[in-house]
């Protein structure tokens, strides 16, 4: 059987990721970054940590573990509990019926036919003459 037919979950390769060794210049580098680590905790008024910790820290080592919150048995107010919001009961509001609209017929002239079945609304003469020229052009 062929490799290429077995897909992907099925590989030669090692894709672990190797753990490397730490170098006396590597060591002297992060003495350096955790002396001016902790400089900062200190100018910022926190304890200082050592350098285990500082290891473990910018390593990702150290596991965050969520905080407890207990959930909250309140139950939610219920309407009309609150005295500071005004009931509207008497048709104003956004729950009120619109004005009706009716068009009172002084503005538009009529309804033109510019292309094929294109319905075009008329406001003066000079219009209706642009819209005749250009259905003959």
């Amino acid at each position: 059987m062929s490799m290429h037919i077995l897909g992907p979950q099925y590989t030669t390769l090692n894709y672990r990721k190797r753990k490397t060794k730490m170098t006396k210049r590597r060591q002297e580098e992060l003495t350096q970054e955790w002396h001016s680590h902790n400089r900062y905790l200190r100018q910022h008024g926190e304890s200082r940590i050592t350098f285990e910790e500082y290891l473990d820290e910018i390593s990702n080592k150290k596991l965050a573990k969520p905080e407890f919150k207990p959930l909250r048995n309140e139950a939610p107010p219920r309407r009309g509990s609150t005295d500071h919001i005004p009931s509207r009961g008497d048709g104003i509001g956004i729950a009120a019926k619109p004005e009706r609209k009716e068009y009172t017929g002084t503005l538009v002239k009529g309804i033109a036919t510019m292309h094929k079945s294109n319905a075009v609304p008329v406001i003066d003469e000079e219009q209706m003459k642009d819209i005749s020229n250009m259905r003959r052009n």
